[in-house]
């Protein structure tokens, strides 16, 4: 007999893939599509376990589809710009561009190691002039669209990066790249209108029934829909009114005093000229430093100073103090808030700080309550309005909607809805990154850069040193001409965020080789929805919102027919070593090239797909491992020992009663595992199954009928060939078959044979397991009575007690009452 050589198999077989174009996508259109669609890799230079786990994770999916009768779209890719190259070329002196596409030549051959059935003639990388062509022309939709704008304002800076971060790019008040502790800079950037889609996106959650319940929970609390009130407040010293946005509009009575974001445009106006002038500026910057999270941290003290100003209660006309203070942004609501110590817990610490007042406005309904005696705490249950003028005794889920109505009939506010979702803060002040197709004329203003002059190429004539933007110091680039007037004019120097790139790239891949438009709409509109993605959970609010976006902007530009880019949705553990993520600075690292040298790709894909459910973390194991090693070399052993056997093809027979069990088994395992990919994406029980199935061949009996054996054998191959592609093809090769296994037909199973002759019944008295019996499957309830009353065991057992009542439960039990 042979021996099973993973490293000459894979070899082998990887090559012949590649010659054959085994893996291009197959556009049959008497097929049903299927895309599935890992999300691509940013190219750092080696996988790791967490990349392994997700590619077999997709391959298994995309190669049962096309043995269940689709064409299918799999392909890969590179997310390509990015920090890490610029850093690299810091510290390495490498241009970003040479180390970005070693690291990718690296990585994809990995990935061809692995032996995933990507269709590799659709590859691209973001970075590619060819790509950021593109999304350059997508840029300028959005401008057209009126969705690209710029403006002055705060905006999150990670000094070491020396670029500026969306909100969503700022974790625990750091940068989600390098973790430095992110501050504030007034800049003028550009933004993508992402406000305009918000109940959209919102709304539309409710159509994914694909995806995790916990990934629609975080998209649904970052954009933050909250109904409320607007309120207007006059300044009367700066003719000017500040406008709060408020859930609360029963508590407007309860206002005594006003709260501003330090960053508020109109402090500086506020304290201009007054004595506190700069002790307030200098409280302005130090808090400016400050990150949002530890602004707003439940724990962190609340500090504030007041600006010498007021502003005029909307209802009452009295003077209401502004104050500003470090819990309040200025990119939440509006800037500004109405504080109501006594019915909110914030307003009320603050205010006992402070020494301000605390006004009651709502009492608990029923009680009489001295509304002048000091609170203690704030009330925050509902209650009845008090101190109220008019609105007295109303209860306060009423004076919601009534005090409202007020306000807008009065012209100073009323009923609207916010949202805790900013525009998207799309510019970044770095090299390694599509250039925004954008020029500046003192004649003629912002002017897009026409689309026939795109793209609007990186120069290669910088100088990447970590000290300020390096294309602002290339005149090559930033000097050009006005494509309107024909002037001297200059470039935009910020490039785009690199989530833009990855927020439409699955669009790309319908069409990767279209050098005019991003995609046509046809190719994109037959592939798209991707009907299966996988991905990290960390991408819940990034990529995921962003590319949710995307879609939508292109569907109302006519571009798509769909609003929703991924139909389903799978979220993938992390692989831990030793109760932790692996990491190089914990030592707990393996890497898949020694998985792959020591055990061969077919053993670490059908481990990492073994060791857990998809969705949950994954803990490594070595013993794991060689465990799977172990069974691919158990398979490999009975097929063959039975070559001949399996070749010839003997007709099955499955008169006997090992056939019958065997051939039960192997359609029962049939069943389990097309369900469990198909439909449940449960890749553990699937494998698990088919170990259950190799166990049952083992143990046949050499009397019992060959041909079922055989049969057996030969679609146990056909079942591990999503799990194992290299190990299934030598065999299914070996076993006479010249085509590829990976073309075959996903077996079907026969539900009849699923029926079994005989069952095993729980035989009970009083409701205690006394006894077993095998009966037949058909056996009525009165036939179960029968048997019971001949089992001597049980016949013993009642011997001498009155039997009250007999209970049948066909297929299941038989319990006799005695007393």
């Amino acid at each position: 007999m042979s021996t099973y050589k993973p490293h000459e198999i894979e070899e082998k077989w990887q090559q012949y893939w590649n010659e054959t174009g085994a893996n291009v996508t197959n556009e049959d259109e008497s097929k049903p599509k299927f895309y599935c669609l890992e999300q691509f890799p940013y190219p750092s230079g080696r996988l790791h376990m967490g990349h392994v786990r997700v590619y077999s994770i997709g391959d298994v999916v995309a190669r049962y589809k096309r043995m269940s009768g689709y064409q299918v779209l799999h392909p890969m890719g590179w997310d390509a710009f990015g920090m890490p190259a610029e850093n690299a070329a810091i510290k390495l002196g490498a241009q970003p561009a040479k180390w970005t596409y070693e690291n990718i030549d690296f990585m994809r051959n990995q990935q061809k190691k692995l032996g995933v059935s990507y269709d590799w003639d659709r590859e691209f990388a973001t970075c590619s002039p060819d790509y950021y062509k593109m999304t350059q022309q997508l840029f300028l939709l959005f401008y057209e669209r009126g969705l690209a704008y710029r403006k002055n304002g705060a905006v999150n800076w990670c000094p070491n990066d020396q670029t500026v971060l969306a909100n969503e790019q700022v974790e625990e008040g750091c940068c989600w790249r390098c973790g430095t502790e992110v501050v504030k800079l007034d800049l003028e950037q550009w933004y993508f209108k992402i406000t305009d889609y918000a109940d959209r996106l919102l709304e539309d959650l409710d159509q994914l029934q694909g995806w995790p319940d916990k990934v629609k929970t975080m998209q649904r609390n970052w954009i933050g829909k909250s109904t409320g009130a607007e309120v207007t407040f006059e300044v009367p010293e700066i003719n000017e009114s500040l406008t709060v946005f408020t859930t609360r509009p029963d508590t407007l009575y309860g206002v005594t005093f006003m709260v501003l974001a330090p960053e508020h445009p109109a402090v500086r106006k506020l304290i201009a000229g007054k004595e506190n002038e700069q002790e307030v500026t200098d409280f302005i910057e130090r808090i400016r430093k400050e990150s949002d999270i530890t602004r707003t941290a439940a724990d962190a003290p609340k500090e504030g100073m007041f600006t010498g100003a007021y502003a005029r209660h909307p209802l009452t006309g009295k003077d209401v103090p502004i104050w500003i203070a470090n819990y309040v942004l200025m990119d939440y609501g509006t800037g500004a808030v109405m504080a109501v110590p006594a019915h909110d817990t914030r307003d009320f610490s603050f205010a006992r700080q402070y020494e301000l007042p605390i006004v009651r406005v709502i009492a608990p309904a029923g009680e009489d309550v001295d509304v002048s005696a000091e609170m203690e705490e704030a009330f925050t249950e509902d209650g009845v309005l008090v101190q109220s003028a008019e609105f007295d005794g109303t209860p306060n889920r009423e004076a919601l909607v009534k005090i409202a109505d007020s306000l807008k009939e009065k012209g100073i506010g009323g009923s609207t809805i916010s949202y805790r979702l900013r525009d998207w803060l799309v510019s970044r002040q770095r090299y390694w990154g599509a250039p925004i197709p954008i020029i500046y004329c003192d004649t003629c203003g912002t002017v897009p850069v026409p689309k026939d002059q795109l793209p609007v190429l990186l120069p290669e004539d910088v100088v990447i040193d970590g000290a300020s933007n390096p294309l602002a110091k290339s005149e090559e680039f930033v000097n050009t001409t006005c494509p309107c007037c024909g002037g001297a004019a200059r470039r935009e120097t910020d490039t785009m965020d690199t989530f833009i790139d990855s927020s439409w790239y699955y669009l790309r891949f319908a069409d990767s080789k279209n050098d005019e438009i991003p995609f046509e709409a046809a190719k994109a509109n037959k592939w798209l929805q991707v009907d299966e993605y996988i991905g990290g959970i960390e991408h819940a609010i990034l990529h995921l919102l962003y590319s949710r976006f995307f879609t939508k902007v292109l569907h109302d530009a006519g571009m798509v027919n769909f609003t929703e880019p991924f139909k389903s949705l799978l979220t993938q553990g992390m692989v831990l070593r030793d109760g932790a993520k692996m990491s190089k600075s914990k030592g707990n690292v393996v890497s898949p090239d020694e998985i792959i040298e020591k055990y061969g790709a077919d053993t670490g894909r059908l481990f990492i797909l073994f060791a857990a459910p998809p969705d949950r973390d994954l803990e490594w194991s070595d013993s794991g491992v060689e465990g799977s090693f172990r069974f691919l070399n158990r398979v490999w052993r009975v097929v063959e020992a039975n070559v001949e056997l399996v070749t010839s093809h003997p007709a099955v027979n499955v008169s006997d009663s090992d056939a019958k069990e065997l051939n039960r088994t192997l359609h029962a395992t049939i069943k389990k595992v097309g369900d469990d990919i198909g439909e449940r994406r449960q890749f553990n029980t699937a494998i698990s199954s088919i170990m259950e199935l190799v166990n049952k061949i083992y143990a046949y009996p050499e009397t019992a009928d060959r041909g079922m054996f055989a049969h057996a054998i030969e679609t146990t191959v056909k079942l591990l060939a999503p799990f194992a592609p290299h190990i299934a093809e030598e065999m299914w090769r070996m076993i006479g078959h010249e085509d590829s296994v990976h073309h075959q037909a996903w077996p079907a199973f026969d539900a009849s044979a699923l029926v079994l002759d005989e069952i095993e019944i729980v035989l009970q008295i009083n409701g205690k397991v006394r006894d077993k019996m095998v009966i037949s499957a058909s056996a009525t309830k009165q036939d179960m009575e029968a048997l019971v009353n001949e089992n001597d065991k049980i016949k013993e057992l009642i011997a001498g007690k009155t039997v009250r009542k007999v209970i049948a439960v066909p297929g299941k039990l038989v319990n006799i009452v005695v007393g």
